[in-house]
């Protein structure tokens, strides 16, 4: 239970921290990756509270992981104060989804090590 309130407070947190000024908007872009673990329905059983979600689940494998990254770094390599407005809220958008996603997967790889 406490898993899956971190996946809640810790996007949160960050928000807060981080992204002050549009705080509710960060938070809820990075809550709704846990879509992600949608992946957990191919599964049999679908949960498994000994089971390490990191490696086991397509969408939490390395290569996931390291789409993840990108996601959160290449819309900082571009210059995001762009005249086009919509092409600044994409990157943005897309920013926030790669960090929620690395904030998942950080803590679900917390659960693999306890």
């Amino acid at each position: 239970m406490l898993h899956i309130l971190l996946h809640f407070i810790v996007p949160l947190f960050v928000a807060l921290l981080f992204y002050r000024s549009k705080w509710r908007y960060a938070t809820v872009i990075m809550v709704l990756t846990m879509i992600v673990d949608a992946d957990h329905l191919m599964a049999d059983p679908v949960y498994d509270p000994e089971r390490c979600s990191i490696g086991f689940h397509p969408l939490h494998t390395l290569p996931a992981i390291g789409f993840y990254v990108l996601l959160f770094v290449l819309p900082l390599i571009f210059d995001r104060k762009n005249e086009n407005q919509s092409i600044e809220k994409i990157l943005n958008i897309l920013h926030l989804a790669g960090l929620g996603l690395l904030i998942h997967m950080a803590l679900d790889g917390i659960d693999c090590l306890l």
